[in-house]
């Protein structure tokens, strides 16, 4: 396991439910992503022995800056949680969740709803920060629950003991479809003096630049920007505006063989489905491309797919 150099230019793949598991945080790590985060996992179902969540939390075997996201409001079961992580190896670091907007997650007091109390937010990152043996705890927020209080979120979170924050440049209120305030993540920037990551709405290599330019941010947090395009970490890495067909193609088709190794053919498949509907977006054919792959299971039937399209695209 490696420490974070902030001092560099950092890219991260940011937490995201139903997207950011195994296979695409190996994509992602191979082609440029310098930092990864497990999807969002509930304390209540780490403590709870929840096979499914545990699957969740299984490291890829190139993931050398590893964190692990939790999500939860009652201290005790926070520390539980923590304790559970402690015992497993790979993992440099424990996030945690304060700014999903999710209804379901808010009603538990979980997620953005913290920062509608930030001294329980602060007692949370207090007890993750006591009981855990890795090496990073962090922070993931938002700008505020109605009203924008970056500078003050910010500065409890340092207080607290936090190691570094990830900044997402809308409130609770605002959803995913507010204008991001990249004004706000500067301002929490300038606040504190731990690094801090800018995050919203950063899809495309160019918008990643802007970004870490005018924040004056240790880095940028992709989230739904590389749904459809990890290549945005090979761009950032390399410094290129562009990327070639041939690249495209050989990230499709890796990550279609991870999905399988990880879910198993038939299932790898129909996940990967989801995937590929993104990848296709804005290429010409792309509606009938969905459409048949659709129905399609079989792996051999797929790949055909998959190289006819994307080779003419």
């Amino acid at each position: 396991m490696l420490d974070i150099d902030f001092s560099q230019s950092l890219t991260a793949l940011a937490p995201l439910a139903g997207f950011t598991d195994l296979p695409f945080r190996y994509i992602c790590k191979k082609f440029g992503a310098d930092i990864t985060f497990s999807e969002m996992i509930s304390v209540n179902a780490l403590i709870r022995d929840s096979k499914k969540t545990f699957h969740m939390i299984k490291r890829a075997s190139n993931e050398d800056i590893y964190i692990v996201q939790i999500a939860g409001s009652d201290i005790n079961g926070i520390i539980k949680a923590v304790e559970i992580l402690n015992g497993m190896s790979g993992i440099i670091g424990i996030d945690i969740n304060c700014g999903c907007p999710v209804p379901k997650v808010v009603a538990q007091d979980a997620g953005s709803s913290l920062l509608r109390d930030l001294p329980h937010m602060a007692k949370i990152i207090e007890a993750v920060k006591k009981h855990s043996n890795k090496r990073y705890t962090s922070v993931k927020t938002r700008i505020g629950f109605s009203e924008k209080t970056p500078e003050i979120i910010a500065k409890t979170i340092e207080d607290a003991g936090a190691d570094f924050i990830s900044v997402h440049g809308r409130t609770r209120s605002g959803g995913y479809k507010s204008k991001v305030d990249y004004e706000a993540i500067k301002m929490a920037k300038e606040s504190v003096k731990i690094p801090v990551f800018a995050n919203g709405d950063i899809t495309s290599y160019e918008k990643a630049l802007e970004v870490k330019e005018f924040t004056k941010c240790e880095g940028v947090m992709i989230g739904r920007g590389c749904i459809g395009n990890p290549w945005i970490f090979y761009q950032l890495k390399n410094n290129l505006k562009n990327v070639e067909k041939s690249k495209i193609k050989e990230i499709v088709l890796e990550h279609l063989r991870l999905m399988m190794e990880f879910y198993g053919d038939k299932m790898g498949v129909i996940l990967f489905r989801k995937h590929l509907h993104a990848y296709s977006k804005s290429i010409p054919e792309a509606s009938a491309f969905r459409n048949k792959i659709n129905t399609i299971t079989a792996v051999n039937e797929l790949l055909e797919e998959i190289e006819r399209f994307f080779t003419a695209a």
